[in-house]
């Protein structure tokens, strides 16, 4: 069966995935910036945004792996974009496509987490944004079928991981520890992941951030 996986999830030395106040201007919250900065020092990173050079070590790595064998991709709507309420309320909120432009990097099928229902975006590359009002188990359920045996990935925010999380549903995660303190936002670490059954089994550092992985035994 496919797994839900977590990949190159970037979060501060003090636990949090975002900082506050998100809105067009930040889209990660204020200071949110900086736990993405590593990504694009890498060729990899520098390719998704069409530039050329960059490192090919352990941090390029890393992003490459995340994208090995990912059939579909969850992601919750604040993902998505900083609109709020029904989708026809205004002329922000019907003209948003994301924050990707009209080749987005997934170049699969995606399912936007959202309490107001919209038709399928089908984008150029391969991509169509798939809006889910039933909730989190529809949403996997729909992916799943979409991976058609490979894996699905769990995009964030914080709050769709963490969901995820507290139902058992998430197999493995790769956090990007980046050495940055946010001192407030979306914090990851809410109750007991060590009862859910996670356990760090790599832990390596590079330059830039300290990269840790996550599985969910037993």
């Amino acid at each position: 069966m496919s797994k839900l996986r977590v990949h190159n999830f970037c979060i501060s030395l003090d636990g949090f995935g975002a900082g506050p106040r998100q809105n067009l201007e930040h889209p990660i919250g204020v200071g949110g910036h900086a736990l993405h900065s590593w990504i694009f020092d890498t060729a990899y990173g520098r390719s998704m945004i069409g530039k050329s050079n960059g490192s090919t070590g352990l941090d390029d790595g890393m992003l490459r792996d995340g994208d090995e064998n990912i059939g579909a991709t969850i992601m919750g709507r604040n993902m998505f974009g900083p609109i709020r309420g029904p989708w026809d309320s205004d002329e922000a909120a019907r003209a948003w496509r994301g924050w990707w432009g009209e080749t987005p990097p997934y170049h699969h099928d995606v399912f936007v987490l959202t309490h107001h229902a919209r038709e399928p975006l089908v984008m150029d590359g391969g991509t169509t944004f798939h809006f889910v009002t039933d909730g989190p188990l529809v949403a996997l359920e729909r992916a799943r079928e979409a991976a058609a045996g490979a894996d699905i990935r769990l995009g964030g925010g914080v709050g769709t991981i963490r969901d995820y999380i507290a139902q058992g549903l998430v197999d493995s995660l790769h956090l990007a520890v980046v050495p940055v303190l946010l001192g407030s936002g979306e914090r990851l670490f809410e109750n007991d992941w060590n009862a859910a059954g996670y356990r760090c089994v790599e832990f390596e550092s590079s330059d830039e951030v300290i990269h840790v992985q996550l599985v969910r035994q037993g």
